[in-house]
């Protein structure tokens, strides 16, 4: 059935059923990238997809997504509340954010959104850190987890994973001055705090090199519900893009 007459019912069970042959663990840990305009029309929109992303893990899997607010908490504008201030990167993201039972983490730029049996455990230790991807980010702690990571529908260009450990690394390009941020945590309680961001002016990033050094199982592609979609195994991914970094700290990017 062409995916743009299936009912969401329907929809969920190909989505699923695509995602298992493409290798994501039922019960496991899973950071996703998603976008949802490769899908074409998706049933239900956004809800659809976090239905099917929840379908394949099970009750005692995890799902995180990125909730990044790079573009309204600014410089300019560096106020951030947990509870309030949307996600920038796109309506299944926004979705994930204000679906019932998704907790987040605390970071003014690079909040991270969960939902499952780990879920508390990954995004709670977060506020402890001063830059957008430091060694209690939910990005940093993957490979702790033997997580994996899903670029759905997103192709490998764009992956803020990457940039946990680019922080390991601190190539020339990454940081920015600090910046003293206004929060609001998820008590309501607000207070300030100094944070180190990230800064690529002048660089684009070039994550899709990752397929120059992950082969399978390390990293898989595969249509997912006739969206081009890509797997990463975080605790492969870890010591070969490390290694890359040390040896050439341009190796994921470009000058514009």
């Amino acid at each position: 059935m062409p995916i743009d007459v299936m009912d969401p019912e329907t929809f969920v069970h190909q989505f699923r059923q695509d995602l298992i042959r493409l290798g994501v663990r039922p019960g496991g840990v899973l950071m996703v990238h998603p976008a949802l305009r490769p899908f074409g029309h998706v049933p239900g929109g956004p809800e659809t997809l976090i239905r099917g992303l929840r379908a394949v893990l099970g009750e005692s899997g995890t799902l995180l997504m990125p909730a990044l607010t790079y573009d309204t908490v600014t410089p300019r504008k560096p106020v951030f509340n947990l509870r309030t201030t949307p996600a920038c990167i796109g309506a299944v993201a926004e979705a994930f954010r204000v679906h019932p039972g998704t907790r987040r983490s605390l970071h003014p730029t690079h909040s991270v959104c969960g939902l499952g049996s780990l879920a508390e455990a990954l995004l709670t230790p977060h506020a402890e850190d001063s830059t957008p991807c430091g060694p209690n980010s939910p990005f940093h702690r993957l490979p702790e987890f033997a997580g994996q990571i899903l670029m759905l529908a997103c192709g490998l260009l764009y992956n803020t994973s990457m940039h946990a450990i680019e922080e390991r690394v601190e190539p020339p390009y990454l940081f920015d001055p600090p910046i003293r941020y206004t929060l609001t945590g998820a008590d309501g309680q607000t207070f300030e705090k100094e944070y180190t961001p990230h800064n690529f002016a002048g660089w684009r990033q070039r994550y899709d090199r990752v397929a120059e050094i992950l082969d399978e199982p390390a990293l898989r592609s595969a249509p997912v519900a006739g969206a081009d979609s890509h797997l990463i195994e975080a605790g492969d991914l870890w010591p070969e893009a490390l290694a890359r970094l040390r040896g050439d700290p341009l190796f994921f990017i470009d000058r514009v």
